[in-house]
């Protein structure tokens, strides 16, 4: 079966598009109440949650994990609502940055004891938006309508809060607790979007649109439409450069909101300038010396390349002297990838993939073993496959299985095992007549 852009794209598109909506929104309180980093610092804090239930063996996009997420997201919620003060001798910025800081390096702790600790911290940062399910997105539709249903009703005050807190002191609001109403729903969106979008598109999501619209409006009404049209424009074109590219997703789409945003600054620059000339030139000489930058660490990176690439070399040849079988533990991916390529011995890379930890080195193993005895290598794919763990890393396995066999049945990473059955079947008949 033949998918065709929209069956790919489809459900990361519609996923994105909600998150425009609410997080455009909220990125005008965060930009008023001059805390850039508290979406960074909650979305760490979930992020923390979740690892702390991978621990416990709870994966995350379940149940559990979301729980685990949303508790340490309403207790940073708790803290950074604590943390304001009418009279600031410490930025609440600081607070926010030192709790990222904290959270971060809890999580490398944490993960540090899990299995497959990198791969985590990886799908964490970036997310797995191409593999968003439909009613994952009807549900965080639904709790994001919620939440903007929450904030219109009580409007006035959150406003008044980000736009004038001085006048909110004054008429007697409890500060510490709207801020911690507007945290808490916050840390609700942040613990949905970033199971799917991960920390770093989150982020872009919440920030870059209320930039912009600040850029060139002060209307409140006028700074949403712009935010959500600029975040349906960037999701379309991001989305699909990352499909004509062969791109992750996420990564792609946070790219071009970068790239937009610094040409519609560039844009505002020269429309507001009022020499035009001299605008023209400033922007034609950043030009020029971002070219100058690019070209110059382009000469230093090649000056260097020789005599990295011998000590990578030498480094490489030392840890092939050591007989023992533990020596593929030692190897980054750069490093296993190139001595895997070097072993022509079936059963030493069989032997390999045995005591390897790692899901995607073994993953790299098979694929060396199919290079010389393709039905092998095929057999050591799929039984790494039938490991449900790491389904971004499930992908890319079942997609080499299909290219090397010519299978054409779908799989899908999130379904599990016992829903990927018909693949396995088609694989196993496969290895059966070969």
């Amino acid at each position: 079966m033949h998918l065709s852009i929209w069956d790919i794209m489809g459900p990361a598109f519609f996923e994105c598009l909600i998150l425009v909506g609410i997080h455009s929104y909220l990125g005008l309180h965060v930009i008023r109440r001059k805390v850039i980093f508290v979406d960074l610092a909650l979305a760490q804090i979930a992020a923390l949650g979740t690892t702390v239930g991978f621990l416990f063996g709870i994966m995350p996009g379940t149940q559990g994990a979301y729980w685990f997420s949303l508790t340490f997201t309403i207790i940073g919620a708790a803290v950074f609502s604590v943390s304001r003060l009418r009279q600031e001798k410490i930025p609440q910025e600081a607070v926010i940055g030192l709790v990222y800081a904290i959270a971060a390096a809890l999580s490398i702790l944490v993960i540090d004891k899990a299995p497959n600790g990198a791969e985590h911290i990886k799908e964490l940062l970036t997310g797995s938006i191409l593999w968003v399910k439909w009613g994952t997105i009807e549900t965080a539709a639904i709790v994001y309508a919620l939440v903007g249903l929450f904030h219109f009703i009580f409007r006035k005050q959150f406003i008044l809060i980000s736009e004038h807190p001085e006048k909110a002191y004054e008429q007697g609001l409890s500060i510490r607790f709207w801020d911690f109403l507007f945290y808490v729903s916050f840390g609700i969106v942040i613990t949905h979007s970033v199971g799917t979008a991960g920390v770093l598109l989150v982020f872009v999501f919440l920030v870059v649109p209320a930039i912009t619209s600040m850029l060139i409006t002060d209307v409140l009404w006028k700074q949403l439409v712009i935010g959500w049209t600029m975040g349906l424009f960037v999701t379309v074109v991001g989305l699909y450069i990352s499909y004509v590219a062969d791109l992750p997703s996420g990564p792609s789409v946070v790219a071009f909101y970068g790239l937009v945003l610094t040409l519609v600054a560039i844009g505002l620059y020269l429309f507001k300038a009022e020499k035009k000339s001299r605008a023209f030139t400033n922007v034609a000489i950043g030009i020029g010396v971002t070219l100058l930058v690019i070209f110059g660490i382009s000469v230093m990176g090649n000056a260097f390349k020789n005599s990295a690439h011998k000590s990578h070399h030498e480094n490489l040849t030392e840890k092939f002297n050591d007989s023992s079988f533990e020596k593929v533990k030692k190897f980054d991916s750069a490093e296993l990838n190139s001595f895997v390529a070097k072993v022509n011995d079936v059963d030493s890379l069989a032997e390999y993939f045995k005591v390897s930890d790692d899901k995607y080195s073994k993953f790299e193993i098979a694929k060396r073993v199919s290079e010389l005895d393709l039905k092998k290598g095929v057999s050591l794919m799929l039984k790494l496959l039938k490991d449900d763990s790491l389904p971004f890393v499930n992908q890319e396995i079942a997609d080499e299985i299909k290219k090397l066999t010519k299978i054409k049945i779908e799989y899908d990473p999130l379904s599990g095992s016992g829903n990927g059955r018909k693949f396995f079947n088609a694989v196993s008949n496969w290895l059966g007549k070969h």
